[in-house]
C-alpha cells in the first residue's frame, strides 16, 4: 500500500504544536520563536510535507504561475535569462514567481512554500536543496532543471558547454600560452564544472582553478592578485564574462597589455565583451531563448503531467573571437 502523503494535521502532531501554529511557520517563519519553528520545520522535512496548493485554488487546480529559482539576480546574464522567461508566460498570460536562493535564510523551507502557489517549478542549481526536499516538491508539480540539474535527477533545459569550451581552451592553446588556468568554481554548477572540463581537456589536470564566485568584483579581486603577483598565468578561461570583463579592465588600467602579455576569455558574450578593450573573446549562448524555451518546457510538464515528453534540446553556442588573445594566429 502506497504511503499516505502527509497533512498538516500530521505535521502538527509530530511537532506537537496545533494546526495554526505549522500554518505560521509555513507562512511567516520569523513570527514563531526559534524553538517551536526549528520543530516544526524539522517535522515537515521528516514527513516530506509539502503544503497542498490546490486546496488554495479553485479553477481546476490551478495557479496559472510558474516559480523561478535563481541563485542570484545581479549581472547582465540573470537579467537576459529572466526577460526571456517572462516573455514566454506572458504568451498564456500566466505569471512568474522568482525565489532568489541567495536571499533565503532557508531555501528548502521557502521552495516547500512556493511549491503551493505555482503549478510547476524552474530551478538553477538544485543541487543545493536537501534530496527530500527535491523529492517531496516533485511529487506535487513538475520540476525542470535550468542549466543543469540532471546531476540530482531533473531533466535539464540548457546550453552546450563541452566542445564549445574544449574549442575555447584550444584557441588560447593556439596562441602559444602553456601557463592557463580557469576562473571560476566548478562545484558551483553543472554548466561551469563542464565548462573547467572542456579546459582540462586541452591544458590537463596540474592546475587547480581559481575558485571564485562569479561576479564583478570576483573578477577585480582576481585582477588584483595577478597585479601583485599572487597569481601567476599567461592565459585566463573565465567561466563568465562578468569576470572576465572585470578582470580584463583592471589588468589593461594596472598597465598590462591584454593579448601581449595575457590572453583572457569569458563565456555568454554580454553587452559590454563587445566594448571593453581589448574587446573579449568568448563563447555566445543564447540566454533569452534558454529562458524562454525553459518556460516553454515547464508549460508542456504542466499540460501534460507525468506524460513523456520529447528528449529536451541542447541549445548551440559559439565562440566569438576578438582582441583579447592577441593577434590570430
Amino acid at each position: 500500500m502506497a504511503a499516505r502523503r502527509a497533512t498538516v494535521y500530521t505535521v502538527a502532531d509530530r511537532a506537537g504544536v496545533s494546526v495554526a501554529t505549522v500554518s505560521r511557520v509555513l507562512a511567516s517563519p520569523q513570527r514563531v520563536a526559534e524553538g517551536t519553528r526549528e520543530r516544526v520545520l524539522a517535522a515537515v522535512a521528516e514527513l516530506d510535507y509539502v503544503p497542498h496548493g490546490a486546496a488554495q485554488s479553485l479553477a481546476a487546480h490551478r495557479h496559472a504561475a510558474h516559480g523561478l529559482v535563481l541563485p542570484e539576480l545581479s549581472g547582465p546574464y540573470y537579467a537576459e535569462l529572466l526577460l526571456g522567461y517572462e516573455s514566454a508566460v506572458a504568451e498564456r498570460d500566466e505569471s512568474l514567481i522568482v525565489s532568489i536562493a541567495s536571499e533565503q535564510r532557508d531555501l528548502d523551507a521557502a521552495l516547500r512554500r512556493l511549491a503551493a502557489n505555482v503549478d510547476g517549478m524552474v530551478i538553477m542549481s538544485a543541487h543545493r536543496l536537501a534530496p527530500h526536499t527535491l523529492s517531496a516538491i516533485r511529487q506535487r508539480i513538475p520540476v525542470l532543471g535550468l542549466a543543469d540539474g540532471d546531476d540530482v535527477g531533473l531533466e535539464s533545459w540548457r546550453t552546450a558547454n563541452d566542445e564549445s569550451a574544449r574549442s575555447l581552451a584550444q584557441h588560447l592553446a593556439d596562441h602559444g600560452r602553456t601557463r592557463a588556468l580557469f576562473v571560476g568554481d566548478p562545484d558551483l554548477a553543472t554548466d561551469i564544472a563542464e565548462r573547467h572540463a572542456g579546459f582540462r581537456s586541452v591544458f590537463g589536470d596540474a592546475t587547480e582553478p581559481i575558485r571564485t564566485p562569479l561576479r564583478e568584483r570576483d573578477g577585480y579581486e582576481v585582477a588584483a592578485a595577478i597585479l601583485d603577483g599572487t597569481i601567476r598565468a599567461d592565459a585566463l578561461m573565465c567561466a563568465n564574462d562578468e569576470l572576465a570583463v572585470a578582470i580584463v579592465s583592471a589588468l589593461v588600467d594596472g598597465g598590462v597589455a591584454v593579448g601581449r602579455d595575457i590572453s583572457i576569455v569569458g563565456w555568454d558574450d554580454i553587452m559590454a565583451a563587445r566594448f571593453t578593450r581589448p574587446a573579449l573573446t568568448t563563447v555566445r549562448q543564447p540566454v533569452v531563448e534558454l529562458g524562454a524555451g525553459a518556460a516553454r518546457r515547464m508549460r508542456a510538464m504542466i499540460d501534460a503531467p507525468g506524460e513523456p515528453l520529447a528528449p529536451a534540446p541542447t541549445l548551440a553556442t559559439e565562440i566569438v573571437v576578438r582582441d583579447s588573445c592577441g593577434a590570430h594566429p
